[in-house]
């Protein structure tokens, strides 16, 4: 039974502001069996509002895994295909298509406004024309997208796949944002990584890639093998000079599975120390600032500061995303999940109608709170209203004191109703925000 009413026995207890009324009910409980409770805020505190707020859809950001790559870099430790024959990826992208169709009717997408698509790998520019359209235009049969104003739309690709024939397959599609993994511009740091790119095919990709008028972005890696500090002043001075509106900067990791691994176990191979890659990256950022380019998140350089990433944003705000496409994984509200990982599982898996799904996490509110802290701090800033909005807590309340001494470090701020990272908190990363997690699951730890 719903009682609609306010119990006048609790009104004494709920003054018209929301804060004040809690403050007043935790001052003024005593033993009672008086003031029956149904609900909570009381209707006093609740606003005029029509079907339009109650009916409301979430958007929903969508992602779009092709596994397909030209050649499996010595760095890479992703479950990548190579060597695959066209037949093999027509059948995947037939798979992927029916998934398309399958989840969004099962998990009631279609309504959903869409916040951004991205095509990731693997290399979805490894695909064909057929591939490419057909995926694009199941995905405008089965969601809500105007061909005229398409929210942003990325496609990932590598350097050598990106001839003038794919830019125009891409702009057709409807593209407005091509990201290529450029790594870097210096060839004998390419060929050490096992990469077929070279600095002219990658400088006549990224000329095909802007006559597309699509944004262009293009990831650097630093601390390749054979990097040196000269050959990355030159990687980051020649991608300046190509104009694109995005650089983004990844530090190279050391993976068990990958080739990178095995050549320098077997000094095959040297790495810069950690020491010299910190110092590649404080080089980057002071270039960027003399050209303008302004960090967006803590990696990722733009024009100006314009041109934000959509897609990645919208995820570490907290947006739901939903994957298609072997080991892709995605977010429903509190629901984390993935994708079965092995390709010819997956086709299987769709081709009989099943829903690929093989794991995933139901997140406890600590668990979105942390994740909110960790992904969210990569925009450069918290917000304490955000915050205490949505948890109803002050972040200061929750772990003030790891917060001192960050700011102490010097890799925070506070300023304007945020937590801010300072240049040195940007050069170190996510370390602030594995930080500040630390403490939120040392307070809550059973």
């Amino acid at each position: 039974m719903q009682v609609e009413s306010q119990n006048p026995e609790l009104a004494h207890h709920y003054p018209h502001d929301l804060s004040a009324s809690r403050r007043r009910f935790i001052a003024n409980l005593e033993p009672s069996r008086r003031g029956f409770v149904t609900n909570y805020p009381n209707f006093q505190h609740w606003k005029k509002t029509g079907p339009s707020q109650v009916q409301l859809v979430s958007p929903l950001n969508i992602y779009v895994h092709i596994p397909f790559c030209a050649q499996q870099c010595s760095y890479c430790y992703y479950r990548t295909v190579t060597g695959s024959r066209k037949s093999e990826m027509d059948r995947y992208v037939d798979a992927l298509c029916k998934e398309i169709e399958m989840s969004s009717e099962r998990f009631g997408l279609r309504e959903r406004p869409i916040s951004s698509i991205y095509f990731g790998g693997g290399t979805p520019t490894l695909l064909d024309e057929r591939g490419l359209n057909q995926i694009t235009e199941t995905l405008h049969k089965y969601f809500k997208l105007d061909s005229n104003n398409l929210p942003e739309f990325t496609v990932e690709g590598e350097p050598v796949t990106v001839i003038k024939k794919k830019a125009d397959v891409l702009k057709n599609i409807g593209a407005n944002r091509i990201s290529m993994g450029v790594q870097s511009l210096c060839d004998h740091v390419l060929k050490l990584s096992n990469r077929q790119d070279t600095e002219k095919k990658v400088t006549r990709a990224i000329g095909f890639a802007q006559e597309t008028g699509a944004v262009v972005n293009i990831d650097l890696m630093s601390g390749l093998a054979g990097e040196t500090m000269d050959t990355w002043k030159y990687s980051v001075k020649r991608a300046l000079e190509l104009g694109v509106e995005s650089i983004t900067v990844y530090k190279t990791e050391l993976y068990a599975n990958t080739q990178y691994f095995k050549d320098l176990r077997n000094e095959k191979i040297s790495l810069p120390t950690d020491e010299q890659e910190i110092e590649f990256m404080r080089y980057a950022m002071e270039q960027f600032e003399e050209a303008s380019y302004r960090p967006w998140c803590f990696f990722t350089f733009t024009k100006q500061g314009k041109y934000q990433h959509v897609h990645a944003t919208r995820i570490w705000e907290g947006e739901d995303y939903f994957p298609f496409g072997v080991s892709a994984f995605g977010r429903l509200g509190s629901q984390l999940f993935q994708n079965t990982n092995e390709v010819d599982h997956y086709v299987e898996q769709v081709e009989t109608g099943e829903t690929p799904i093989f794991r995933g996490h139901r997140m406890t509110a600590l668990d979105e709170m942390v994740r909110d802290v960790l992904l969210g701090i990569k925009l450069n800033y918290l917000s304490y209203e955000y915050f205490r909005d949505k948890y109803g807590f002050n972040l200061d309340t929750l772990c003030g004191g790891s917060i001192e001494e960050l700011a102490q470090k010097g890799y925070v701020k506070r300023t304007d109703g945020k937590l801010v990272l300072t240049q040195e908190g940007m050069v170190q990363g996510d370390y602030s925000g594995k930080f500040l997690a630390k403490a939120l699951l040392a307070r809550h730890a059973a």
